[in-house]
């Protein structure tokens, strides 16, 4: 069996907001096996099942950004060993610099993107290799998204640790402008898997039935039912996880797609894309 660690436990904890206890045994019964253990506690009916935790845990600095139109956004993620750095002003700039040329270029790829010139005679690849002598810790480009649409709005965390673009299926001055940033803090607060339950992926949603009917099983519900009781799980998970379907933060009388249209019956979301350090 792999060693437990209390940092594994730890972080266990505060993925799941499960006891201590129950991560170890988690932990324990899935042999280490992370991913499996936040499965065990769900199944078992401990875990909160919507707990959202952040995709990437090294430090860095995410940045997203428009054109002048509002029709190209982008977001880069350049990342470091410590708060220190990330919060060193130069650090910043260079990520900043690099948004800039993303935003110029729209590459198809992070590939593409690092391949790029940084400077006369320097690639964004070899600019971010020296970072690296330079500052004394890894330093690494890991992640670029864009996003093109009618509108393109962002939502940028203060502490440069978490972004967001999100794109709108109409352009409509500030009013929609406006919408669209209320909803990139919304994605951002909230972490939606997906727009709408149509393009949830497939294995979220086979993995979300199979914990219903364990919940189910273990509630003592019988075999015959176990179907029907994890859809209405399901259907309740649609509901807070993803974006149109989700309470409005601002409003939670409404959910974002009733938001939407009534400002314009037609408005909607047509993707977004989330980042957080």
């Amino acid at each position: 069996m792999s060693k437990i660690s209390v940092a594994d436990i730890q972080k266990l904890r505060e993925t799941t907001g499960a006891g201590m206890m129950d991560c170890k045994k988690a932990l324990e019964e899935s042999a280490g096996d992370f991913e499996a253990a936040k499965d065990y506690l769900r199944k078992k009916g401990i875990a909160k099942a919507a707990k959202r935790e952040d995709r990437e845990a090294s430090e860095g600095v995410v940045i997203a950004q428009t054109n002048g139109g509002q029709t190209q956004g982008i977001l880069v993620a350049l990342n470091c060993e410590t708060d220190f750095v990330a919060r060193n002003e130069n650090f910043i700039a260079i990520t900043q610099k690099i948004a800039d040329i993303a935003l110029e270029n729209m590459p198809a790829s992070l590939d593409a993107l690092m391949a790029l010139p940084y400077e006369a005679g320097v690639t964004i690849a070899e600019k971010v290799g020296e970072q690296n002598g330079v500052i004394g810790e890894k330093i690494e480009l890991t992640r670029y998204e864009s996003l093109s649409a009618a509108q393109v709005l962002t939502y940028n965390h203060s502490n440069n640790k978490r972004s967001v673009l999100v794109g709108l299926n109409k352009e409509g001055g500030e009013q929609f402008a406006q919408a669209g940033r209320d909803v990139a803090m919304q994605i951002a607060a909230m972490n939606p898997v997906s727009v709408s339950k149509d393009d949830v992926d497939p294995t979220i949603i086979e993995k979300e039935m199979e914990i219903g009917k364990e919940l189910a099983r273990n509630e003592g519900k019988s075999e015959d039912m176990l179907e029907k009781i994890a859809a209405g799980r399901l259907n309740k998970f649609f509901q807070e996880n993803t974006l149109l379907s989700q309470k409005f933060v601002k409003n939670g009388d409404v959910t974002v797609e009733q938001y939407l249209k009534g400002l314009d019956k037609e408005l909607t979301v047509t993707a977004f894309k989330v980042v957080a350090l």
